[in-house]
């Protein structure tokens, strides 16, 4: 459970510090779901039957809103939010893993070599979701022309669960790998070779831990669809907060423990900073 959860208790002992860093990407990352389409879905699902459009599918689970050009502009900035402030969050992370100390100094020179393969992970996750979510949206809609009703339930939850397992199996593959080259200075592809070794041994218990996170934001953002804009906004702000901290986080954590590295931010804790 260690692997799977806990970054956690880092996150908590140290929120203050690194929350700063979450803020501004939560923020875009809650303008950029499609308020209307969502609660559609949702609404749908829950009274009716789930038989919705193939947009209307693809604007529920996309992160890049077509509804509008503000909501493509508030995608685009959030984009470029997760890639300029995960930067020096993650360089500060592994400092204060690697040698004990929570300060700033050096993040600045450690977010520009850095921010490359940061800028390409973001990237591939990225397109990562959006094929998943074109596929998935294609699927259900295919799904949703299914006459019998009880029929269309059983294949949507299945092809939402499998579809979504396959997802969280091909994002461990790149999971280690920003982390690898950020501590070993290895090349792309060797950096990838190495991280892919020390994945396999712990896969398993991440996308357990992927499971529960999107599972639980998913549940929360669907309930929240239902209240008020306003209030949707906000919840969806504070939950993009967590997995932007837990995502990111858990990436340190995963690699001290599956390379066998200590871990000075926990020494230190026995002795005091």
């Amino acid at each position: 459970m260690r692997i799977a959860f806990g970054h956690w208790k880092y996150i908590v002992r140290n929120l203050w510090l690194v929350l700063p860093f979450a803020v501004i990407p939560a923020v875009f990352l809650a303008l950029s779901l499609d308020y209307t389409s969502v609660g559609a879905t949702v609404r749908t699902f829950f009274t009716e039957t789930p038989r919705e459009g193939f947009v209307e599918y693809f604007r529920t689970w996309s992160l890049i809103r077509t509804d509008s050009a503000l909501g493509g502009i508030y995608s685009f900035l959030a984009f470029v939010a997760i890639t300029l402030c995960g930067v020096p969050m993650l360089v500060f992370v592994e400092k204060h893993m690697r040698i004990g100390k929570r300060t700033l100094s050096g993040v600045i020179n450690g977010s520009m070599s850095l921010f490359a393969s940061f800028l390409a992970i973001v990237f591939v996750y990225l397109v990562l979701y959006e094929v998943w979510a074109v596929i998935l949206s294609a699927l259900l809609f295919v799904v949703a022309q299914i006459p019998v009703t009880a029929l269309t339930y059983v294949f949507y939850i299945l092809v939402f669960l499998l579809l979504t397992f396959a997802l969280f199996y091909v994002a461990t593959v790149f999971y280690l790998w920003l982390p690898c080259r950020q501590a070993t200075g290895f090349g792309p592809y060797n950096a990838f070779l190495y991280s892919y070794r020390l994945m396999t041994g712990v896969r398993w218990k991440l996308i357990l831990g992927y499971c529960v996170s999107f599972f639980a934001c998913m549940i929360c953002t669907a309930a929240s669809s239902l209240l008020p804009e306003a209030v949707f906004r906000v919840l969806a702000i504070l939950l993009y907060a967590a997995l932007f901290l837990s995502f990111l986080i858990r990436m340190e954590t995963v690699y001290f423990e599956t390379d066998k590295l200590d871990r000075e931010d926990v020494l230190r804790s026995y002795r005091g900073y």
